[in-house]
């Protein structure tokens, strides 16, 4: 059976990524597993909808098997998110292609980036550009230029085709033997609206669509609207970080330079501006803006924020993920469960009691998501109790 494999967050799960799964499908891929993020996504934001109904939708529209990516990796920048979704389809032991959408469709082209980036040229002009005080991304992108010219430099200006540089490389640092498969974008692209006419629309855009009640049917598979429209009338969804703004800023007016230097991003003085911009701040977005400089970007402060007040210290992100957490699957997922069984390089985790007999820092990083996850719950129309993450159900498909 060739397996494929996906990383992704399905906020929300919409036709674009039922194409994506389609065209892995039709390139031969006899199975598809994915690695999707869980209650918090990499916008340093709560998900629009739970991390079990995604991970449902996502099975009810293609997908064979839903692995969670847990909240150090799917909460970080782009280094992180894929190094934590490379780790969990590798320690699968049976995955064969790594799929993934692209502006570009080249694979071959990503794979020249990822060679431009590593060049000891581009390294010592992204060091320049970084001491000038430019953002991480758009130094690196100077620097490729700089090295190698506008070809190389114009996917890392592509933020799909920027991830898959980040996929590629990350497999090649773990010694993948994946092959590469780069599914061509096409209709909106990310952040952008929508295009009406092929009946595909970013995942921005549709979450705005929801929240807003008008007309977010069209842009998604039936599956996947049956189970947000699910979600909405038991007041499960949308999420609302606004909801939680509050205790994001009480956390930060109490928190010390010194409690945030632990947290991933932090370097050169970043500490001292969010506590500076928290106490002087009414809204999260006012901290955002006031804290923004030339070399902070929005993104990394976002991160930074999300990452103090949920407790992801850097020592979360500091190893690979330490087990294979299921959330969904269908039969096809079933058989790939247990051919991993004898191939895969981390537990395989069905019962949250399970991770109870691994080792502290699994059970560091459980710890957290679970109080992550009932934070998560305050952020819904009608907040939920705790403990949701020994109370939530596996979902199985036929």
């Amino acid at each position: 059976m060739l397996i494929a494999g996906i990383i992704s967050e399905y906020n929300p799960f919409h036709n674009g990524h039922a194409y994506h799964i389609a065209q892995t499908r039709q390139k031969g891929a006899q199975a598809v597993v994915v690695v999707m993020s869980g209650n918090f996504v990499q916008r340093a934001e709560p998900a629009l909808l739970s991390k079990r109904s995604r991970a449902e939708a996502a099975v009810r529209c293609g997908a064979d098997l839903v692995i969670e990516m847990p909240l150090p990796w799917c909460s970080g920048n782009a280094q992180s998110f894929a190094h934590g979704g490379v780790s969990l389809l590798r320690a699968l032991g049976c995955v064969d292609i790594l799929s993934f959408g692209s502006e570009s469709g080249d694979a071959e082209l990503l794979a020249d980036a990822v060679k431009a980036v590593n060049l000891p040229e581009t390294k010592a002009v992204l060091k320049q550009k970084l001491g000038e005080g430019r953002p991480f991304a758009a130094a690196r992108e100077t620097a490729v230029r700089e090295a190698s010219g506008d070809d190389a430099a114009s996917v890392l200006a592509s933020p799909n085709d920027t991830l898959a540089v980040e996929y590629i490389s990350e497999s090649q640092k773990q010694k993948c033997r994946f092959e590469f498969l780069a599914v061509k974008r096409f209709g909106a692209f990310h952040d952008s609206d929508l295009n009406g006419k092929t009946g595909f629309a970013s995942a921005s855009h549709i979450r705005r669509l929801i929240k807003s009640g008008d007309g977010w049917e069209k842009f998604v598979p039936g599956e996947s609207a049956e189970v947000i429209s699910r979600e909405i009338s038991r007041g499960a969804a949308p999420s609302d970080y606004k909801k939680l703004e509050t205790a994001v800023l009480v956390s930060l007016r109490g928190a010390t330079p010194e409690s945030l230097k632990k947290f991933p991003d932090i370097s050169e003085g970043l500490e001292n501006r969010i506590i500076s911009a928290a106490r002087s701040s009414a809204t999260l977005e006012e901290l955002f803006d006031s804290a923004k400089t030339k070399r902070y970007s929005h993104a990394r402060i976002r991160r930074v924020v999300l990452h103090s007040f949920l407790g992801v210290s850097a020592y979360l992100q500091s190893k690979m993920p330490p087990y294979l957490r299921v959330l969904a699957l269908n039969g096809r997922g079933r058989e790939i469960l247990k051919a991993a069984k004898s191939t895969a390089s981390v537990p395989i985790v069905t019962k949250p009691q399970e991770i109870a007999c691994l080792d502290s820092y699994a059970n560091s990083i459980f710890s957290t998501e679970c109080a992550a996850s009932d934070i998560f719950e305050l952020s819904l129309p009608v907040p939920g109790p705790c403990g949701g993450e020994f109370t939530g159900q596996i979902y199985y498909g036929v």
